[in-house]
């Protein structure tokens, strides 16, 4: 199935190309679904559903990425594409413990007990070891508001992953996911071993996604309201410490902050942490260590008032208070949940 998703993706991929150059335009994805119709009939094994949706992913990824063309969808050879099959709300059914899709029942891990949830568009796709995963949107109902009216602000860092405003919490050390097993993956990359650099990237990304759920996880059950810097992980990661960032998984961090407190009901912001390492949280005086030089100072006294400063958790206290700012500002019903919070 997924071979003819790629066959149908490249029609998609050359005719948009064709279209542009005739007619100097962008097809839409409701125009190559028209191009599309009676395709089913073709003797290709996917439903028109899928068609529909494939050309919809094409459209909607061609305006992401601002290109004419985008990269073909290879179905054999050492650099062939990982299997992915999109699909539409209409194409799937669950029951039992299996999705129905395309005539198919397909066993599924379910670690979220999906027969609670209304099933959205998804896909089914492929990682670089074979193994096949469901990913699905879902219609949940809405949460009730978090009991907790405690409140966390958290500075992402490379030094310390994650500095919080209340000092009851410890801070979170940065981990060396990638670090510590860069040199058996150097080993198995010398040795021309594809099936083992697989599995060490998998064990990479596996232990890192573990790590970020158990956190995420621990800080939405303890907080009412949770502030997080926005700190922009690609543009560091073009720098020098590419790795490093990169490796941290800051945007899956605060990916998974987001939707479980979308679903715990607890109020999550990203906020501008412009200034927040060198503003004192005490005075507001920006007298930290500025520059390139500063960034190995860890501990600082403010020149206004004389408080010292561990670094990122002043950075958390900072970003705490801006989002709180913008709590009580923006939404005047939480106001009152705001000022009575305790950091």
């Amino acid at each position: 199935m997924a071979r003819e998703v790629n066959f149908v993706w490249n029609y998609c991929n050359e005719l948009s190309l064709k279209i542009f150059l005739r007619e100097r335009r962008f097809a839409s994805g409701i125009e190559l679904q028209r191009y599309l119709n009676g395709a089913s009939k073709e003797g290709l094994g996917i439903g028109s559903a899928v068609f529909q949706q494939i050309a919809e992913e094409y459209a909607t990824r061609r305006k992401q990425h601002r290109k004419v063309k985008l990269r073909w969808r290879k179905s054999g050879g050492a650099r062939r594409s990982l299997g992915w099959i999109p699909f539409k709300a209409r194409s799937v059914v669950w029951r039992n413990g299996q999705v129905r899709f395309q005539g198919l029942h397909l066993g599924v891990w379910d670690s979220y007990g999906l027969a609670g949830y209304e099933l959205g568009a998804g896909t089914i796709s492929e990682d670089s070891r074979g193994r096949w995963y469901m990913n699905v949107s879902v219609k949940a109902k809405p949460a009730q508001r978090s009991e907790s009216k405690r409140q966390l602000g958290i500075d992402l860092g490379l030094k310390t992953f994650a500095g919080f405003s209340d000092e009851q919490l410890p801070n979170v050390e940065a981990q060396r996911f990638y670090r510590d097993l860069e040199p058996a993956l150097a080993t198995a990359q010398r040795a021309r071993k594809k099936r083992r650099v697989k599995a060490i990237h998998a064990r990479i990304a596996n232990r890192r996604k573990d790590f970020l759920h158990q956190l995420s996880t621990r800080l939405v059950r303890e907080y009412g309201a949770i502030f997080v810097g926005n700190v922009n992980a690609q543009a560091l990661a073009r720098a020098r410490h590419g790795k490093s960032v990169l490796d941290a998984g800051w945007s899956s961090f605060r990916t998974m902050l987001q939707y479980k407190c979308a679903d715990a009901g607890v109020w999550f912001d990203e906020v501008d942490e412009a200034f927040s390492s060198q503003t004192c949280s005490c005075c507001g005086s920006r007298t930290g260590p500025k520059g390139v030089a500063g960034l190995g100072i860890r501990e600082w006294t403010c020149g206004a008032c004389d408080r010292t400063h561990d670094r990122d958790r002043n950075a958390a206290r900072n970003i705490l208070a801006v989002g709180r700012d913008r709590l009580a500002g923006g939404i005047p019903a939480l106001s009152a949940h705001s000022a009575a919070a305790v950091g």
